[in-house]
């Protein structure tokens, strides 16, 4: 029996088809590592965590995190660019590691929108201006006045070159006309830790890192660098309320594959977790961490990751912050 034109071309177009369809029905087959460019302890380690335990229930197989830091999120996430795109291994980004590496890395080993496929965006880190509990500053007016008493003397840290917190103070310093002197660290754990030390002055760290130092007294915060008061942390107040504009600076973040990961396993992964960010069991222990969330698909979050780039590129050419 013959084949008709029609017959044949619709054989082919299903051969074609099959492998993607198979890859959709039969994924995940074993187990998937998200890869966290930074130390264990921080708040990005433990919302990777909180969504990898519930998607070890709901997919079937293992979820587990790897901690992968160095080179301001770098090393971790080009790990992931040049790895296999099978969806089996994924990166928790966020906007130094999928943006300001982009320019403050003189060669990062990856780009961060050719080389990645954003699977979900899951919200943003605000970030507070903490201090160590015996610095002679109660608010941000008495910590310019400090600054400007003697420049450079001060010293603030951040989570690495290029990280949030780093340009967020570099914008601050433009805004007031003061200067510190930096000190960078691989992480949030680090940084907090030493802060509590008293050997670090000042960081503009992400409220997650610091909420709980916060309310157990450790250390003393100033200041929201966020347009609204966080209501988990009502008492502290704004720059804007202090008379500090235009320094505002949230963290955001989100998951990424990589960019040659089949469709519809980029599909399968986003539904995935987003249907697990979206869990109360899930958000809520993510809330508490003081975190923000605002959930986005990828169609949603490609052109806000565009802007998002765009807008920190021209606050790291406004801070004069060279690659490294």
């Amino acid at each position: 029996m013959s084949l008709t034109r029609r017959s044949t071309l619709g054989l082919m177009a299903g051969a074609v088809l099959a492998p993607s369809v198979v890859r959709a029905q039969s994924f995940p087959a074993k187990g998937i590592t998200i890869v966290v460019p930074y130390p264990a302890g921080g708040p990005t380690d433990a919302i990777a965590r909180f969504v990898a335990q519930d998607l070890t229930t709901s997919l079937g197989q293992s979820v587990i995190v790897d901690n992968r830091a160095g080179a301001s999120g770098a090393v971790g996430t080009r790990a992931v660019a040049h790895g296999a795109a099978d969806g089996y291994t994924i990166v928790f980004g966020n906007n130094q590691t999928h943006g300001n590496n982009m320019f403050l890395l003189k060669e990062p080993g990856y780009d961060a929108v050719k080389d990645f496929a954003p699977l979900a965006g899951v919200g943003a880190f605000e970030h507070a201006f903490v201090v160590r509990k015996d610095l002679p500053a109660k608010d941000i007016k008495e910590l310019v006045a400090l600054a400007k008493a003697d420049p450079d003397k001060l010293n603030y840290g951040s989570t690495g070159v290029g990280s949030g917190s780093h340009l967020a103070m570099e914008l601050f310093m433009a805004r007031t006309g003061i200067k510190m002197t930096h000190v960078p660290f691989r992480g949030a754990a680090p940084l907090v830790q030493e802060i509590i030390g008293g050997r670090i002055d000042i960081a503009n760290s992400t409220l997650p890192s610091v909420l709980e130092q916060i309310n157990a007294g450790t250390l003393r915060a100033l200041a929201l660098a966020s347009p609204e008061r966080n209501p988990r942390a009502k008492d502290i107040p704004t720059l804007r309320e202090q008379g500090v504009s235009n320094a505002d600076a949230d963290s955001w973040a989100a998951f990424f594959a990589p960019a040659a990961t089949p469709v519809a396993v980029q599909e399968a992964l986003s539904k995935a977790i987003l249907t697990s960010l979206a869990k109360p069991a899930v958000s809520e222990q993510i809330l508490k961490l003081g975190f923000t969330m605002r959930l986005r698909d990828p169609a949603a979050f490609r052109p806000y990751h565009l802007q998002e780039i765009a807008t920190w590129e021209n606050i790291i050419k406004a801070a004069g912050v060279k690659p490294e």
